[in-house]
Protein backbone atom coordinates (compact mmCIF):
# COMPACT_ATOMS: atom_id res chain seq x y z
CA UNK A 1 0.00 0.00 0.00
CA UNK A 2 2.74 2.49 1.16
CA UNK A 3 4.81 1.73 -2.19
CA UNK A 4 1.72 2.54 -4.23
CA UNK A 5 1.14 5.78 -2.65
CA UNK A 6 4.75 6.68 -3.27
CA UNK A 7 4.62 5.68 -6.77
CA UNK A 8 1.11 7.43 -7.29
CA UNK A 9 3.09 10.63 -5.76
CA UNK A 10 5.75 10.42 -8.02
CA UNK A 11 3.95 10.09 -11.32
CA UNK A 12 1.63 13.32 -10.20
CA UNK A 13 4.95 15.40 -9.48
CA UNK A 14 5.64 13.86 -12.96
CA UNK A 15 2.64 14.76 -15.03
CA UNK A 16 3.29 18.11 -13.48
CA UNK A 17 5.88 19.14 -15.85
CA UNK A 18 6.49 18.81 -19.23
CA UNK A 19 8.11 15.59 -20.92
CA UNK A 20 11.06 18.35 -22.25
CA UNK A 21 11.90 19.29 -19.02
CA UNK A 22 12.22 15.89 -17.76
CA UNK A 23 14.16 14.99 -20.78
CA UNK A 24 16.96 18.33 -19.43
CA UNK A 25 16.78 16.95 -16.35
CA UNK A 26 18.26 13.55 -16.75
CA UNK A 27 20.73 15.38 -19.47
CA UNK A 28 21.87 17.50 -16.80
CA UNK A 29 22.53 14.08 -14.35
CA UNK A 30 24.57 12.67 -16.59
CA UNK A 31 26.63 15.80 -16.96
CA UNK A 32 27.08 16.74 -13.81
CA UNK A 33 28.09 13.01 -12.55
CA UNK A 34 30.98 13.65 -14.78
CA UNK A 35 31.62 17.04 -12.68
CA UNK A 36 31.07 15.27 -9.74
CA UNK A 37 33.57 13.03 -9.97
CA UNK A 38 36.23 15.31 -10.84
CA UNK A 39 35.46 18.62 -8.74
CA UNK A 40 35.39 17.91 -5.21
CA UNK A 41 38.99 16.88 -5.68
CA UNK A 42 40.17 19.44 -7.75
CA UNK A 43 42.27 21.22 -4.78
CA UNK A 44 43.85 17.96 -3.76
CA UNK A 45 44.82 17.47 -7.22
CA UNK A 46 46.55 20.68 -7.59
CA UNK A 47 48.23 21.26 -4.96
CA UNK A 48 49.23 17.47 -4.96
CA UNK A 49 50.45 17.44 -8.22
CA UNK A 50 52.38 20.74 -8.83
CA UNK A 51 53.54 20.78 -5.07
CA UNK A 52 51.74 24.34 -5.07
CA UNK A 53 49.97 26.31 -2.01
CA UNK A 54 46.71 27.41 -1.83
CA UNK A 55 47.70 31.01 -2.95
CA UNK A 56 48.81 30.11 -6.36
CA UNK A 57 45.00 28.02 -6.04
CA UNK A 58 43.62 31.21 -5.55
CA UNK A 59 45.45 32.74 -8.53
CA UNK A 60 44.56 29.99 -10.97
CA UNK A 61 40.56 30.23 -9.73
CA UNK A 62 40.61 33.79 -10.31
CA UNK A 63 42.17 33.23 -14.09
CA UNK A 64 39.20 31.04 -14.53
CA UNK A 65 36.66 33.06 -13.09
CA UNK A 66 37.27 35.90 -15.25
CA UNK A 67 37.65 33.77 -18.37
CA UNK A 68 33.96 32.27 -17.29
CA UNK A 69 32.64 36.35 -17.47
CA UNK A 70 34.07 36.81 -21.01
CA UNK A 71 32.26 33.18 -21.30
CA UNK A 72 29.52 33.71 -19.55
CA UNK A 73 28.41 37.24 -21.13
CA UNK A 74 28.66 35.58 -24.90
CA UNK A 75 26.48 32.93 -24.16
CA UNK A 76 24.03 34.70 -22.19
CA UNK A 77 23.28 36.99 -25.26
CA UNK A 78 23.72 34.70 -28.23
CA UNK A 79 21.10 31.99 -26.53
CA UNK A 80 18.86 34.94 -26.44
CA UNK A 81 20.28 35.78 -30.33
CA UNK A 82 20.38 32.56 -31.16
CA UNK A 83 18.18 30.17 -29.46
CA UNK A 84 18.86 28.14 -26.09
CA UNK A 85 19.92 24.61 -27.72
CA UNK A 86 22.57 25.22 -29.63
CA UNK A 87 24.62 27.58 -27.28
CA UNK A 88 24.27 24.14 -24.72
CA UNK A 89 25.11 21.76 -27.13
CA UNK A 90 28.07 24.26 -27.73
CA UNK A 91 28.95 24.16 -23.97
CA UNK A 92 29.07 20.85 -23.22
CA UNK A 93 31.27 19.67 -26.33
CA UNK A 94 33.87 22.96 -25.14
CA UNK A 95 33.44 21.37 -21.63
CA UNK A 96 34.78 18.01 -22.77
CA UNK A 97 37.44 19.13 -24.43
CA UNK A 98 38.75 21.19 -22.15
CA UNK A 99 38.28 19.19 -19.32
CA UNK A 100 40.75 16.73 -21.24
CA UNK A 101 43.18 19.44 -21.92
CA UNK A 102 43.37 20.15 -18.32
CA UNK A 103 43.95 16.60 -17.23
CA UNK A 104 47.16 15.72 -19.45
CA UNK A 105 49.33 18.99 -18.90
CA UNK A 106 51.74 18.48 -16.26
CA UNK A 107 53.63 22.20 -16.44
CA UNK A 108 52.15 24.46 -13.90
CA UNK A 109 52.60 26.81 -16.59
CA UNK A 110 50.45 25.52 -19.02
CA UNK A 111 47.82 24.48 -16.41
CA UNK A 112 47.09 27.95 -15.80
CA UNK A 113 46.71 28.69 -19.37
CA UNK A 114 44.61 25.94 -20.24
CA UNK A 115 42.46 27.47 -17.06
CA UNK A 116 41.58 30.40 -19.22
CA UNK A 117 40.49 28.40 -22.20
CA UNK A 118 38.24 26.25 -19.64
CA UNK A 119 37.04 28.87 -18.23
CA UNK A 120 36.15 30.96 -21.54
CA UNK A 121 33.93 28.17 -23.04
CA UNK A 122 32.90 25.33 -19.83
CA UNK A 123 30.59 27.96 -18.92
CA UNK A 124 29.19 29.01 -21.93
CA UNK A 125 26.21 26.96 -22.65
CA UNK A 126 24.98 27.25 -18.57
CA UNK A 127 22.98 30.76 -19.34
CA UNK A 128 21.02 28.91 -21.77
CA UNK A 129 20.42 25.89 -19.73
CA UNK A 130 18.94 28.21 -17.20
CA UNK A 131 17.12 30.15 -20.21
CA UNK A 132 15.68 27.00 -21.19
CA UNK A 133 14.22 26.07 -17.69
CA UNK A 134 12.79 29.35 -17.72
CA UNK A 135 10.93 28.93 -21.26
CA UNK A 136 9.19 25.74 -20.50
CA UNK A 137 8.10 26.19 -16.88
CA UNK A 138 5.08 28.80 -15.81
CA UNK A 139 5.99 31.03 -13.32
CA UNK A 140 4.32 29.18 -10.28
CA UNK A 141 6.62 26.27 -11.40
CA UNK A 142 10.21 27.13 -11.67
CA UNK A 143 11.04 27.53 -8.48
CA UNK A 144 10.46 24.10 -7.85
CA UNK A 145 11.78 23.23 -11.33
CA UNK A 146 15.20 24.40 -10.63
CA UNK A 147 14.66 22.45 -7.47
CA UNK A 148 14.14 19.44 -8.84
CA UNK A 149 17.61 19.88 -10.94
CA UNK A 150 19.18 20.73 -7.85
CA UNK A 151 18.10 17.22 -6.96
CA UNK A 152 19.24 15.22 -9.72
CA UNK A 153 22.35 17.77 -9.72
CA UNK A 154 23.04 16.48 -5.69
CA UNK A 155 22.33 12.61 -6.57
CA UNK A 156 25.01 13.03 -8.58
CA UNK A 157 27.18 14.37 -6.26
CA UNK A 158 25.98 11.83 -3.64
CA UNK A 159 27.25 9.32 -5.77
CA UNK A 160 30.42 11.06 -7.90
CA UNK A 161 33.03 11.55 -4.60
CA UNK A 162 32.45 8.71 -3.59
CA UNK A 163 33.09 6.83 -7.27
CA UNK A 164 35.62 9.75 -7.50
CA UNK A 165 37.65 9.10 -4.68
CA UNK A 166 38.15 5.32 -6.05
CA UNK A 167 39.67 6.72 -9.10
CA UNK A 168 41.44 8.94 -8.06
CA UNK A 169 43.38 6.56 -6.11
CA UNK A 170 44.38 4.98 -9.47
CA UNK A 171 44.88 7.95 -11.55
CA UNK A 172 43.35 11.23 -11.63
CA UNK A 173 43.16 11.55 -15.22
CA UNK A 174 40.41 8.90 -15.25
CA UNK A 175 38.61 11.86 -13.78
CA UNK A 176 39.13 14.22 -16.39
CA UNK A 177 38.18 11.40 -18.87
CA UNK A 178 35.27 10.43 -17.04
CA UNK A 179 33.78 13.95 -16.89
CA UNK A 180 34.51 14.51 -21.01
CA UNK A 181 32.33 11.47 -21.68
CA UNK A 182 29.05 12.73 -19.55
CA UNK A 183 29.21 16.18 -21.27
CA UNK A 184 29.25 14.77 -24.77
CA UNK A 185 26.78 12.10 -23.68
CA UNK A 186 24.42 15.15 -22.66
CA UNK A 187 25.27 16.86 -25.81
CA UNK A 188 24.31 13.77 -27.78
CA UNK A 189 20.54 13.89 -25.20
CA UNK A 190 19.94 17.67 -26.19
CA UNK A 191 20.83 17.23 -29.76
CA UNK A 192 18.50 14.36 -30.30
CA UNK A 193 15.69 14.91 -27.90
CA UNK A 194 15.40 18.64 -26.96
CA UNK A 195 13.83 21.07 -29.19
CA UNK A 196 14.74 24.87 -29.40
CA UNK A 197 12.95 26.85 -26.64
CA UNK A 198 13.75 30.23 -27.79
CA UNK A 199 10.19 31.85 -27.16
CA UNK A 200 9.11 33.85 -30.77
CA UNK A 201 9.36 37.05 -31.30
CA UNK A 202 6.18 39.14 -31.17
CA UNK A 203 4.22 40.10 -34.28
CA UNK A 204 5.94 43.31 -35.69
CA UNK A 205 8.79 43.08 -33.79
CA UNK A 206 12.46 42.02 -35.42
CA UNK A 207 14.77 40.05 -34.84
CA UNK A 208 17.71 42.60 -32.65
CA UNK A 209 21.11 42.90 -34.27
CA UNK A 210 24.51 41.00 -32.40
CA UNK A 211 25.10 44.72 -31.52
CA UNK A 212 21.60 45.45 -29.96
CA UNK A 213 21.37 41.64 -28.45
CA UNK A 214 24.95 43.07 -26.01
CA UNK A 215 23.97 46.11 -25.76
CA UNK A 216 20.81 45.06 -23.88
CA UNK A 217 23.01 44.36 -21.07
CA UNK A 218 23.04 47.82 -20.16
CA UNK A 219 19.03 47.48 -19.84
CA UNK A 220 19.30 44.87 -17.11
CA UNK A 221 22.68 46.54 -15.57
CA UNK A 222 20.10 49.40 -15.11
CA UNK A 223 17.51 47.52 -13.08
CA UNK A 224 18.81 48.71 -9.86
CA UNK A 225 16.35 45.83 -7.91
CA UNK A 226 18.72 43.05 -10.10
CA UNK A 227 21.84 44.84 -9.43
CA UNK A 228 21.62 44.98 -5.71
CA UNK A 229 20.28 41.56 -6.01
CA UNK A 230 23.61 40.49 -7.27
CA UNK A 231 25.46 42.01 -4.91
CA UNK A 232 23.83 39.97 -2.03
CA UNK A 233 24.25 36.91 -3.84
CA UNK A 234 27.78 37.67 -4.32
CA UNK A 235 28.82 37.46 -0.86
CA UNK A 236 26.72 35.13 -0.12
CA UNK A 237 28.23 33.14 -2.59
CA UNK A 238 32.08 33.69 -1.49
CA UNK A 239 30.54 32.45 1.48
CA UNK A 240 29.33 29.22 -0.21
CA UNK A 241 31.60 28.54 -2.57
CA UNK A 242 34.43 27.70 0.10
CA UNK A 243 32.82 24.61 0.32
CA UNK A 244 34.66 23.27 -2.65
CA UNK A 245 37.57 25.17 -3.30
CA UNK A 246 38.74 25.41 0.72
CA UNK A 247 37.34 23.70 3.34
CA UNK A 248 39.23 20.09 1.48
CA UNK A 249 42.43 21.50 1.99
CA UNK A 250 41.60 23.31 5.16
CA UNK A 251 40.29 19.77 6.47
CA UNK A 252 42.95 17.30 5.14
CA UNK A 253 45.99 20.26 6.59
CA UNK A 254 44.46 21.30 10.30
CA UNK A 255 42.29 18.01 11.00
CA UNK A 256 44.23 15.11 9.16
CA UNK A 257 40.95 14.36 7.55
CA UNK A 258 40.99 12.08 4.42
CA UNK A 259 39.72 12.41 1.21
CA UNK A 260 37.22 9.55 2.06
CA UNK A 261 36.46 11.63 4.87
CA UNK A 262 36.01 14.63 2.75
CA UNK A 263 33.78 13.03 0.48
CA UNK A 264 31.71 11.55 2.87
CA UNK A 265 30.77 14.85 4.68
CA UNK A 266 30.15 16.00 0.89
CA UNK A 267 27.92 13.03 0.11
CA UNK A 268 26.07 13.93 3.32
CA UNK A 269 25.12 17.44 1.51
CA UNK A 270 24.36 15.95 -1.70
CA UNK A 271 21.65 13.06 -0.14
CA UNK A 272 20.30 15.44 2.24
CA UNK A 273 19.15 17.72 -1.01
CA UNK A 274 17.90 14.40 -3.19
CA UNK A 275 15.76 14.02 0.11
CA UNK A 276 14.70 17.14 1.46
CA UNK A 277 14.76 19.34 -1.34
CA UNK A 278 11.61 19.25 -3.72
CA UNK A 279 9.81 19.01 0.22
CA UNK A 280 11.37 21.94 1.65
CA UNK A 281 10.89 24.02 -2.00
CA UNK A 282 7.08 23.39 -1.77
CA UNK A 283 7.05 24.63 1.93
CA UNK A 284 8.31 28.11 2.06
CA UNK A 285 6.88 29.20 -1.40
CA UNK A 286 4.03 30.81 0.30
CA UNK A 287 6.99 33.00 2.37
CA UNK A 288 8.72 36.02 0.81
CA UNK A 289 11.46 34.94 -1.36
CA UNK A 290 13.92 37.75 -0.30
CA UNK A 291 12.78 36.70 3.41
CA UNK A 292 13.91 33.23 2.58
CA UNK A 293 17.18 34.37 0.79
CA UNK A 294 18.21 36.47 4.28
CA UNK A 295 16.98 33.21 6.28
CA UNK A 296 19.30 30.75 4.24
CA UNK A 297 21.96 33.17 4.13
CA UNK A 298 22.16 33.24 7.90
CA UNK A 299 22.42 29.31 7.74
CA UNK A 300 25.24 29.97 5.95
CA UNK A 301 26.68 31.98 8.26
CA UNK A 302 26.53 30.22 10.74
CA UNK A 303 27.46 26.71 9.47
CA UNK A 304 30.36 28.13 7.88
CA UNK A 305 31.61 29.52 10.86
CA UNK A 306 31.45 26.46 12.67
CA UNK A 307 34.83 25.06 10.79
CA UNK A 308 36.64 27.91 12.38
CA UNK A 309 35.72 26.56 15.93
CA UNK A 310 35.06 22.80 15.89
CA UNK A 311 37.21 20.05 16.30
CA UNK A 312 35.72 16.77 16.31
CA UNK A 313 34.92 14.94 12.33
CA UNK A 314 30.83 14.66 14.01
CA UNK A 315 31.03 18.81 14.75
CA UNK A 316 31.68 18.89 10.28
CA UNK A 317 29.02 16.85 9.60
CA UNK A 318 26.41 19.41 11.78
CA UNK A 319 27.85 21.98 10.34
CA UNK A 320 27.28 20.95 6.69
CA UNK A 321 23.43 20.01 7.73
CA UNK A 322 23.05 23.42 8.50
CA UNK A 323 24.59 24.68 5.33
CA UNK A 324 22.60 22.07 3.38
CA UNK A 325 19.52 23.22 4.73
CA UNK A 326 20.59 27.07 3.93
CA UNK A 327 21.70 26.14 0.83
CA UNK A 328 18.04 24.21 -0.20
CA UNK A 329 16.25 27.56 1.06
CA UNK A 330 18.57 29.78 -1.26
CA UNK A 331 19.07 28.28 -4.36
CA UNK A 332 16.29 27.39 -6.21
CA UNK A 333 14.50 31.01 -5.08
CA UNK A 334 17.24 32.78 -6.37
CA UNK A 335 17.48 31.17 -10.06
CA UNK A 336 13.53 31.40 -9.65
CA UNK A 337 13.82 35.19 -9.20
CA UNK A 338 16.32 35.86 -11.61
CA UNK A 339 13.60 34.59 -14.22
CA UNK A 340 10.82 36.31 -12.35
CA UNK A 341 12.77 40.06 -12.86
CA UNK A 342 14.00 39.15 -16.67
CA UNK A 343 12.08 39.96 -19.18
CA UNK A 344 10.98 37.17 -21.58
CA UNK A 345 13.38 38.14 -24.36
CA UNK A 346 15.94 38.48 -22.01
CA UNK A 347 16.53 35.26 -19.80
CA UNK A 348 19.37 34.73 -21.18
CA UNK A 349 21.27 38.09 -20.39
CA UNK A 350 20.02 38.10 -17.05
CA UNK A 351 20.28 34.34 -16.08
CA UNK A 352 24.41 35.38 -17.31
CA UNK A 353 24.56 38.60 -14.98
CA UNK A 354 23.38 36.26 -12.24
CA UNK A 355 26.19 33.96 -13.44
CA UNK A 356 28.21 36.71 -12.06
CA UNK A 357 27.91 35.88 -8.72
CA UNK A 358 29.54 32.87 -8.91
CA UNK A 359 32.10 34.18 -11.18
CA UNK A 360 33.31 37.05 -9.17
CA UNK A 361 33.46 34.87 -5.47
CA UNK A 362 35.01 32.71 -8.17
CA UNK A 363 37.94 34.95 -8.54
CA UNK A 364 38.57 36.30 -5.33
CA UNK A 365 37.54 33.98 -3.02
CA UNK A 366 39.97 31.34 -3.46
CA UNK A 367 42.99 34.03 -3.12
CA UNK A 368 41.93 35.87 -0.68
CA UNK A 369 41.41 32.32 1.45
CA UNK A 370 44.40 31.13 0.43
CA UNK A 371 46.18 34.13 1.68
CA UNK A 372 44.94 33.65 4.85
CA UNK A 373 45.50 30.08 4.75
CA UNK A 374 49.10 30.46 3.86
CA UNK A 375 50.00 33.17 5.96
CA UNK A 376 48.08 33.26 8.93
CA UNK A 377 45.79 31.00 11.37
CA UNK A 378 43.59 29.22 8.50
CA UNK A 379 40.69 29.21 10.98
CA UNK A 380 40.42 33.26 9.87
CA UNK A 381 39.24 31.85 6.60
CA UNK A 382 35.54 30.43 8.13
CA UNK A 383 35.33 33.39 10.79
CA UNK A 384 35.61 35.66 7.67
CA UNK A 385 33.33 33.39 6.36
CA UNK A 386 30.58 33.91 8.96
CA UNK A 387 30.95 37.81 9.15
CA UNK A 388 30.10 37.52 5.50
CA UNK A 389 27.27 35.73 5.19
CA UNK A 390 25.89 37.73 8.13
CA UNK A 391 26.58 40.83 6.40
CA UNK A 392 24.94 39.32 3.27
CA UNK A 393 21.76 38.17 5.14
CA UNK A 394 21.21 41.79 6.76
CA UNK A 395 21.37 42.80 2.87
CA UNK A 396 18.21 40.42 1.84
CA UNK A 397 16.44 41.77 4.27
CA UNK A 398 16.98 45.35 3.82
CA UNK A 399 16.46 44.67 -0.12
CA UNK A 400 13.31 42.98 1.00
CA UNK A 401 11.90 45.97 2.79
CA UNK A 402 12.93 47.98 -0.78
CA UNK A 403 10.63 46.49 -2.75
CA UNK A 404 8.12 46.29 -0.10
CA UNK A 405 8.34 49.85 0.32
CA UNK A 406 8.43 50.44 -3.73
CA UNK A 407 5.61 47.88 -3.77
CA UNK A 408 3.44 50.24 -1.24
CA UNK A 409 4.22 53.25 -2.76
CA UNK A 410 2.79 52.00 -6.43
CA UNK A 411 -0.60 50.97 -4.63
CA UNK A 412 -1.20 54.20 -3.37
CA UNK A 413 -0.18 55.58 -6.57
CA UNK A 414 -3.05 53.56 -8.33
CA UNK A 415 -5.56 54.35 -5.39
CA UNK A 416 -4.69 58.33 -6.06
CA UNK A 417 -5.09 57.77 -9.60
CA UNK A 418 -8.77 56.31 -9.00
Amino acid sequence: MFLHEQRKRIRGIYDEYPRQFWTLVLGTFIDRLGGALMFPFFTLYITRKFNVGMTDVGVLFGLFSVASIVGSTFGGALADRLGRKGMLIFGLIASALTSLLMGVVNSMGIFFVSALFVGLFANVGGPAQQAMVADLLPEEKRAQGFGILRIVVNLAITIGPAIGGLLATKSYLLLFICDAVTSLITAGIVFLAIRETKPALPEGKHEQTMAQTFGGYRVALRDATFVLFIGACILMTLVYMQMNTTLSVYLRDVHGISEQGFGYILSLNAAMVVLFQFAITRRIRKYRPLAMMAVGTLLYAVGFGMYGFASAYVLFLVAMVIITIGEMIVAPISQALVAQLAPEDMRGRYMAIFGFSWVIPSTIGPLLAGLIMDNTDPRWVWYAAGLVGLIAAVWFVLLQRRVQHRAGRSAEGSVSAV
